[in-house]
């Protein structure tokens, strides 16, 4: 599946420095250690409704890790599916009487225009899982011959007692757990399982719905599996990063972590799990299923993409966060400052400006430090500091390079 144009990217002198991010099963900042190429996976979107800002801070935050890794001198190989056959998927389209490919394709075209505007560095690999069905088949074999998988009705699933490190992504007790489970689309509670945490693996045709030829039979991959083939197949285990919003910890990375570590008998599945917080609105997270949803194609309809990207990135990514007008209408101001202050004909010390943000982003992608930072330099160059006359072009390539903002 094709992806979206790729941003020019303006180049710095000298080099970035390591990168640090929170892991979630370790609990704490840690260095990334990438070799020569850097491999991140990231998930991607189902794709029954148009992009919300929910999905372009988390996207964002990814785009942020390739921007940073790139400037230290790595080379990125990044990793994103598309979800492009799903339960919600499917019930939308027949709630809207379309045919769901033809619904899936639109949103998804809608998504890459999203992304391309707000100068979102595309995945190397971008990946619809009706591409890859007898690829996600084959892994469940794998997993059968290593006894990992069971059946209940024709439907094949994950023995959880298979899996000796189940847990050590999210660290979540078994309650929290069973809790998040049956909320996100798990079903705990389905007779003939052999514990209310196995997981469905490939899911036996129904009537009416889409299937696909399998050793199982005719059917469709369940949820996880499907990430968990994709990535070892682009990217092989120990990739670098597994990144997607908090929402995704359990049961999504958790699960799709013990398939991996099943089927290739390596561990870790990745080495850092990385999460994006969640965007709220009117006090409740901002979702499909509520429906309480910003867009992004309606907010660039009337705005500058760039000023969206900045009221973006004004919160730490691993922050929960409540979006109001007000964010957008102050990052329209700060875009204004910095773009009057990089067309004066200097301004202070830019290599100080370059330094501080590497610095900062290096740091846990401490973005709204990195902001803080070119705050301070618009503002002392709009008082009349031009004492670096290549200062404007160096900071105009700073936002751009590492921030995505282009001035």
């Amino acid at each position: 599946m094709r992806s979206w144009p790729a941003p020019e990217i303006s180049p710095l002198p000298g080099a970035g420095l390591p990168l640090r991010l929170y892991d979630t099963a370790a609990g704490e900042v840690r260095g990334t250690t990438p070799e020569t190429t850097a491999r991140m996976y990231v998930c991607g979107i189902t794709p029954y409704d148009a992009t919300h800002l929910g999905h372009a801070n988390t996207y964002l935050a990814f785009d942020l890790v390739n921007r940073v890794w790139r400037d230290a001198g790595h080379r990125v190989h990044y990793t994103q599916n598309a979800t492009d056959v799903d339960d919600p998927l499917l019930e939308r389209a027949q709630r809207d009487g379309v045919d769901w490919r033809e619904l899936a394709e639109e949103q998804i075209e809608l998504f890459r225009t999203d992304m391309e505007a707000l100068r979102l560095v595309p995945p190397d690999d971008y990946v619809g899982v009706t591409e890859v069905i007898g690829q996600v088949a084959e892994l469940i074999e794998r997993l059968k011959d290593k006894g990992a998988t069971y059946e209940v009705d024709g439907d094949v699933y994950f023995a959880v007692a298979a899996s000796p490190k189940f847990g050590a992504v999210s660290g979540f007790s078994e309650a929290t757990m069973l809790e998040l489970f049956a909320e996100r689309g798990g079903d705990p509670g389905r007779p003939g399982k052999r514990h209310p945490l196995d997981w469905l693996l490939w899911r036996a045709e129904r009537p009416g719905e889409p299937s696909w030829p399998s050793p199982f039979g005719q059917g469709r991959p369940g949820w996880h599996v499907e990430c968990t083939s994709i990535a070892l197949a682009c990217l092989g285990a120990g990739f670098d990063v597994s990144g997607g919003g908090s929402d995704l910890i359990f049961p999504h990375h958790e699960m799709g972590a013990s398939e991996g570590h099943v089927a290739t008998g390596e561990w870790p599945f990745a080495k850092a799990y990385v999460h994006a917080g969640m965007v709220a609105l009117d006090g409740e997270k901002m979702s499909k299923s509520r429906g309480n949803l910003v867009f992004v194609s309606r907010l660039r309809a009337a705005h500058d993409p760039m000023a969206i990207r900045l009221a973006l990135l004004a919160r730490h990514y691993r922050a929960d966060w409540e979006w109001t007008d007000e964010q957008l209408t102050g990052a329209e101001d700060r875009l204004s400052r910095w773009r009057a202050a990089v067309a004066l004909p200097g301004g202070p010390d830019g290599a100080a400006v370059l330094r501080q943000v590497r610095e900062r982003l290096a740091d846990d992608l401490d973005a709204p430090g990195a902001l803080t930072v070119i705050d301070a330099w618009a503002g002392r160059a709009l008082e009349g500091d031009h004492s670096d006359p290549g200062a404007p072009a160096l900071v105009r390539a700073t936002a751009d390079a590492l921030l995505g903002v282009a001035l």
